[in-house]
Formats: structure tokens, C-alpha cells, sequence
């Protein structure tokens, strides 16, 4: 959809009868929040402890790797409910996820909540400030393949970053404020430039980043002095990088990602920006679990907790007078999304192309 489309559907959208409806599935249930995150987990480290006590390379490691990356991949994206969630509630729930997978795979809570906040921040969104946001639909192809590639590269990254360079911040003190800007946040946009702490972001994130440079620590020691197997260490980048890839995909296939430099837009704008995969094939679940397949309909209420958004999605569709403008955003795959993504990228390529041979000319 093209600037002046995106304008003319905008203006069509009826937002008031969407709020009317999104009222009635506003409520977070924690009855639902602790067995899916606690079954997520118990499963997936199942698996992992399972994958390091099985031969190398064994048909039955590879599975179970594959078991441990989906579940725990549910279970660390619960860190996208921590960040929506009302500060000071879901407290207990908070602690419980941050020792049981946001040390482990060295993504504390306090690394996406706030960046994650200004993604939705009015005026922020698209521009140069918001660190999820890269111009992939309005830039060359290259681009989103790059950014898939990385989820090869990011386990080693975090690596050095919580083992080598948090404890030398502690001794070499200016190294802090650029670790926070530069090394603390959950982004995709490698030249975000993180704001100065504030009261959106996690007030425990000095322990949480103590706990995981102790964590990752203690465990490269245990390995070190034959306490742990080495495979300990294969199985965790196999899942990490496993878990950062099907991301990138999941990512990629979240937002058309069609504005570019320093914009402004406006709720609708973002929304009609952003994509719905209602698809309820396994696959797609497994891509974008926790809610985030109905992107579109977070950007349009974030305050719906993810159990609630497949109800609301359908809520949408069924009751609003006009349903076509909502229905603009939804795609029938994570392929669909990311085949049209890069289909957009080219066509962006090729005027940029056109226009700087006219200019030469």
C-alpha cells in the first residue's frame, strides 16, 4: 500500500467502534500467564538438558534441540507481555521469568522493556528513535537478509558482552554509561542509541545484569574445569541462535516497514504498518507465539494481553461496519509477509535506481 492509499484508509478506519470493542478484552488473566510461561519452560529445558546428554549430531539431539527452541522460544517472548504489562503488577511473574530464561540466554527483562516502550511511543515509531524499526520495505533486499544472518553471529555477541564486558565495566567505570547505550538493548536498528535510564525501564536492571554476567560466568567456569560437558555450551548457541533466527523471521514478517528517515506518523498510520497472520497452522504459531502473529492488532490496542488478542482480532472482523481496512493488514503466511516485504524492497531499490540515473542523465 502506497503513501496515498495508506492515507485514504486511514481515514476510513472506524476507530471508535474498534476501541468500543477492544474494552472488552483489556483484562490480563495471571491464570493463564503462569501455566503457558511454566510449561514453556519445565518443556523446553527438558529438551535441553536432553540434547546435552545425547550423542553429537544424533538425529535424536537435533529433535530435541528443535523441541527445546520452540518451547523456550514461547517462553522467552513472554519478555514482549513484560513490557506492556502495568508496572508493579505481575512483580512475582517478572522475577520467575528473568531466572528462568532471561539470564539463561542473557536477554534480562530490562533489555527490551523500555526500548520496546518507545516503539509505541507516539512520534517515535518508524523514525530514527525507535530501535525496532529498520527501513527493510523502503531499502534494498540485502538488508533483511543481513538481519536474518546475524541471528548466526548475536549468541557470541551477547557472549562477550555479559562475560567479558559487563565485569570490566565494573572496574573500568566510563565503559558503563556506552555499554547502556550501546550494548543494553533488545534491538534491531545496530546504530540504536539507547535514551538515559528512566521510569520506563526495569528499576532491578543492575541486578538482572549482575545476575546474568554472573550466570554466564559461573557456567563458562564449570565448563572450563569439567564440571559441565562442553556440549552444555554447543546446545545453548544451537537454541539461542535457533530461537534469534525464527525471530528475524517473525520480525521481518511484524511490520511492512515502508517509512524511512525521520517521520512522524500518526496510531493509524502504525497500525496499517504493521501485519496479522490469523493463520492457524502450526507452523505459524511456532514463528510467532505469545499473540504476536495479530502484530497489526497489538500496534492498534498494546494494552491487550496476548490471550486475549486472537478473541479480539476475531471481535474485530465480525463486528466492526466497515471490517476492510482492518483486513488490509493480515497476510496468509510468515512467507506471504516476508516474500511481500522484499517484493516492496525491490521495487524501492529499483526508483531509487531509476531516479539516481535520471539525476546523473
Amino acid at each position: 500500500m502506497n503513501e496515498a492509499a495508506t492515507i485514504k484508509a486511514a481515514a476510513g478506519f472506524p476507530m471508535a467502534e474498534a476501541r468500543l470493542i477492544a474494552r472488552r478484552f483489556a483484562e490480563p488473566d495471571p491464570k493463564i500467564y503462569w501455566p503457558d510461561f511454566l510449561i514453556s519452560a519445565l518443556a523446553g529445558w527438558a529438551a535441553f538438558a536432553g540434547a546435552v546428554y545425547s550423542a553429537p549430531f544424533s538425529l535424536l539431539q537435533i529433535l530435541l534441540i528443535l523441541v527445546a527452541s520452540a518451547a523456550l522460544f514461547r517462553a522467552v517472548l513472554f519478555t514482549h507481555e513484560l513490557a506492556h504489562l502495568k508496572k508493579g503488577t505481575f512483580g512475582a511473574f517478572r522475577l520467575v521469568w528473568n531466572a528462568v530464561v532471561g539470564v539463561p540466554f542473557l536477554v534480562p527483562s530490562y533489555s527490551y522493556t523500555g526500548v520496546h516502550i518507545d516503539h509505541h511511543r507516539p512520534g517515535v515509531y518508524g523514525s530514527t528513535r525507535d530501535g525496532e524499526y529498520v527501513s527493510f520495505g523502503a531499502g534494498a533486499p540485502w538488508r533483511s537478509v543481513a538481519y536474518v544472518l546475524l541471528s548466526f553471529i548475536l549468541p557470541l555477541l551477547l557472549l562477550i558482552r555479559f562475560a567479558i564486558l559487563t565485569p570490566l565495566s565494573w572496574i573500568i567505570r566510563p565503559m558503563r554509561g556506552l555499554i547502556w547505550r550501546r550494548m543494553s538493548s533488545l534491538a534491531i536498528d545496530l546504530n540504536y542509541d539507547r535514551h538515559p535510564q528512566n521510569k520506563d525501564d526495569d528499576e532491578t536492571w543492575l541486578a538482572q545484569e549482575t545476575a546474568a554476567a554472573l550466570f554466564v560466568v559461573a557456567i563458562l567456569s564449570a565448563i572450563a574445569l569439567g564440571y559441565l560437558p562442553i556440549a552444555v555450551l554447543g546446545v545453548w548457541y544451537a537454541v539461542t541462535t535457533t530461537i534469534l533466527f525464527c525471530n528475524s523471521i517473525r520480525t521481518l514478517g511484524a511490520h511492512a516497514y515502508r517509512f524511512s528517515g525521520d517521520v512522524t506518523v500518526n496510531k493509524l498510520d502504525e497500525f496499517l504498518d504493521s501485519i496479522n497472520v490469523p493463520s492457524e497452522d502450526l507452523l505459524t504459531k511456532i514463528i510467532a507465539p505469545v499473540g504476536l502473529r495479530f502484530h497489526a492488532t497489538h500496534h492498534l490496542f498494546p494494552a491487550t494481553p496476548y490471550h486475549n488478542l486472537p478473541k479480539l482480532h476475531a471481535a474485530l472482523v465480525d463486528e466492526l461496519s466497515d471490517n476492510r481496512v482492518y483486513l488490509t493488514t493480515s497476510r496468509k503466511s510468515f512467507a506471504h509477509a516476508v516474500a511481500t516485504l522484499l517484493q516492496d524492497a525491490r521495487a524501492a531499490d529499483q526508483r531509487r535506481k531509476s531516479h539516481g540515473r535520471l539525476a546523473a542523465e
